[in-house]
């Protein structure tokens, strides 16, 4: 497939891009300041919670002028901990309202609330996939990290599919594009022809597309529906979550939905040869050479992959006598 070259760009007058730390191998997450016509800033996305990250807001507020008080509101695209993560921490500190999905809310309670235990649910539901005990027991344990990068979670007023959010001067319509995360929230200017598409669309890389017990069924589906509405916006200037905001935006959906297909494509071949278990599958797809973190968005996108081709009517599952659910070709 060939792929499409993306243009970075240049941010425009009343908009900054920060790029705050994160633990994950992107290194780096997009948050962006808007400048409101009284001198306000509407954030959108601040990161993942540490010591380190509180700091580097300080400083990127005072390099601009500004401090904490000086925020209106918060936006937030998703409930992952690098976009989530210090809305909370600073709603503390400010007041202001966060504002996000309502099934994204269900999903930071379903994922980071009180009695939550998705760190446990998960490998266990990748044991019954084939993942080695050891490594899942690795998974469990690298997702108890992800608690402190959360805390508090917010209070959030809640923003729907086709809202209009004010944010820098604009008209921002709240487009749901689910997928990636559930209730996740792109947000389109159409008088600038921009959009803040958070992890929705990622120049140069693939947004991580995953099957989680008690999320999304067909997380793939949602993710390919959502890149055809997507597509169908006029958009000349793309604000990402990670990497550099980019032209070329509907070239990039068109691409990324041949992604999906050919992956697609790829699976069908191999369950031709023989039954496999998803495990197997997400070592053929991604090689074994994989850390703690990459591991567990492969396994899930693994697991995406296949369950778009049992909605197809491609592929069938079934649990062995050992418990092990293997997959087949239908």
């Amino acid at each position: 497939m060939k792929r499409i070259r993306t243009e970075e760009l240049s941010m425009p007058a009343g908009m900054h891009r920060i790029k705050i730390t994160m633990s994950f191998p992107l290194r780096w997450v997009n948050s962006y300041i808007l400048t409101e016509p009284d001198g306000k800033v509407t954030i959108v996305d601040p990161g993942p919670r540490t010591a380190e990250t509180e700091q580097e807001w300080h400083e990127a507020l005072a390099g601009l002028g500004l401090t904490l008080q000086d925020i209106h509101q918060i936006v937030l695209t998703h409930h992952h901990p690098d976009h989530l993560g210090l809305s909370g921490w600073m709603q503390q500190l400010t007041g202001v309202p966060v504002l996000m999905s309502a099934r994204s809310r269900e999903e930071a309670d379903y994922m980071w609330g009180p009695g939550a235990s998705i760190e446990v649910r998960l490998p266990e539901y990748y044991l019954l996939h084939g993942m080695p005990q050891r490594k899942t027991t690795e998974i469990k344990e690298h997702m108890q990290t992800f608690l402190s990068q959360i805390t508090p979670l917010p209070e959030v007023t809640l923003a729907a599919d086709g809202e209009i959010v004010r944010m820098g001067g604009k008209a921002w319509i709240a487009v749901e594009t689910g997928g990636h995360a559930p209730g996740h929230l792109s947000f389109y200017a159409p008088e600038s022809k921009e959009i803040l598409c958070g992890d929705a669309v990622l120049p140069q890389i693939s947004p991580n597309i995953s099957l989680q017990p008690g999320s999304d069924p067909e997380p793939l589906q949602s993710y390919m529906d959502s890149l055809h509405r997507l597509n169908a916006l006029a958009v000349e200037r793309a604000y990402p979550g990670h990497r550099n905001p980019f032209t070329r935006f509907t070239e990039r959906t068109a691409e990324l939905l041949a992604h999906h297909e050919e992956r697609l494509a790829k699976l069908t071949e191999r369950l031709r040869e023989s039954p496999a278990n998803a495990y197997s599958i997400c070592l053929y797809l991604f090689g074994d050479r994989l850390g703690t973190h990459q591991l567990r968005f492969a396994m899930s996108e693994t697991l995406a992959h296949l369950q778009e081709l049992i909605r197809r009517g491609v592929a069938r599952q079934e649990q062995q006598p050992d418990g092990i659910i293997y997959f087949y070709h239908q």
